[in-house]
């Protein structure tokens, strides 16, 4: 019952006090998303997160006293927009701080303008390890990094699923097949690295191109390889026609582990029904877990719901949403201070231990930029949702070997 009432109090001051407010100043910040384009289904969820985080904040009084947020919000369906329109707002509108972007392509283009130019640049959505790897010192990311990925699918595999088919790790035959973007190139490093580390045997990498309409050729080169375990990296499309292929191509393999990215959507189990059931997907904290770890998810989910009419669609509008209030507990600390180097001594001041935050990551910055204290969770489709089912403390149930693709 007070949950509903924050929620209501939430909208009132949103359309009906909202427009009386006088701020003392306006904040405003770029906001890079994919909104049109094969990208956009995703986009448009993250760029969800982030404006619930915006108006919320804004409502409870602003940063530093009583200055709003603003967003300037862009559409960069592809890495030439994605350049531009980063030239664009610092150049000409003037901006001194950016955050998008979901894609780790459009990351890479938009933040390197921005390095170049000393502009913050905060990432809340994109995995790809070279982000926060090239040294520089406007660059942040709130999300976990790929190699966070690599290592739990990898540990789980190690951990769980090798007693489960009873195997030793050193007999577990493993397999990759991910899109050839920046996202699915940077997994491919990682897991050949991890996957050694763990003496676990990784028998096939195949890439493949995330606009194709028929990737046969994949699931044929897969079976050929009679892996035990298979590792997906895909965007929306993509995820759902190598699942419906695997399924009539016959593919038998004893476990599937995505990647976020296509395998965390609503659409991905609406679309293959039964044949999603028991997949795994590592990923950004979905909505199916442990909420003791994850303060003050519920209420997010309730003004999501309540300002696009729909539930969340997959866990990147809450991993933007985080992110964005992290980016606000900053610019609070700094009183609105876009310098990039006062900007940095708030950041790297930040420090929280994981279960603390609606995603339940933590938050402590590395010299690169990352946040070391997000990592990703072990999800599976049961009965048309997601559910968190390992690390314990963030469960809701426990994982079982069901063989995907198969029903």
């Amino acid at each position: 019952m007070k949950r509903k009432m924050i929620v209501a109090i939430f909208f009132c001051l949103v359309f009906v006090l909202g427009p009386l407010r006088t701020a003392q100043s306006a904040i405003r910040i770029g906001a890079l998303y994919p909104i049109s384009g094969s990208l956009a289904l995703l986009g448009e969820e993250s760029w969800r997160g982030a404006e619930i985080a915006r108006l919320t904040r804004n409502q409870k009084g602003g940063i530093a006293g009583g200055q709003q947020i603003e967003f300037v919000k862009v559409d960069v369906p592809d890495v030439n927009a994605a350049k531009s329109e980063a030239e664009r707002l610092i150049n000409r509108e003037g901006l001194k701080l950016l955050i998008g972007t979901y894609s780790s392509s459009l990351c890479l283009a938009a933040s390197e303008v921005a390095a170049r130019a000393g502009i913050i640049y905060f990432e809340l959505g994109a995995i790809a390890d070279p982000i926060t790897a090239r040294g520089y010192k406007t660059l942040y990311r709130t999300c976990p990094k790929a190699q966070f990925f690599n290592a739990t699918q990898i540990r789980f595999t190690k951990d769980w699923i090798a007693p489960q088919i009873k195997k030793k790790p050193s007999e577990v035959r493993l397999a990759l097949v991910h899109e050839d973007s920046a996202y699915g190139s940077s997994i491919s490093k990682d897991i050949e690295a991890e996957s050694k580390t763990a003496g676990i045997p990784l028998v096939s990498i195949i890439p493949y191109n995330s606009q194709a309409v028929d990737l046969s050729s994949v699931i044929l080169k897969l079976k050929s390889e009679k892996p035990d375990v298979v590792i997906g990296v895909s965007y929306a499309n993509d995820a759902i026609l190598i699942g419906r292929q695997a399924k009539e191509l016959g593919l038998d393999i004893k476990a599937f582990i995505g990647t976020g990215g296509g395998h965390s959507l609503r659409s991905f189990a609406e679309a293959l029904g039964a044949a999603a059931e028991g997949a795994f997907n590592v990923d950004f904290t979905q909505y199916d877990v442990n909420t003791k770890f994850t303060p003050g998810l519920t209420e997010f989910v309730e003004i999501y719901k309540k300002m696009f009419n729909e539930p969340p669609r997959s866990g990147h509008s809450l991993a933007n949403y985080m992110g964005t209030n992290v980016l606000l507990d900053i610019l609070d600390k700094t009183r609105g201070n876009m310098d990039a180097d006062k900007f940095r001594q708030g950041a790297m001041a930040m420090d929280m231990k994981p279960g603390n935050t609606a995603t339940g990551w933590g938050i402590k910055f590395d010299e690169g930029g990352q946040d070391t204290e997000a990592l990703p969770l072990m999800f599976q489709w049961r009965g048309g949702k997601c559910v968190c089912v390992w690390p314990e403390g963030a469960a809701v149930a426990r994982a079982e070997l069901i063989r995907p693709f198969s029903k």
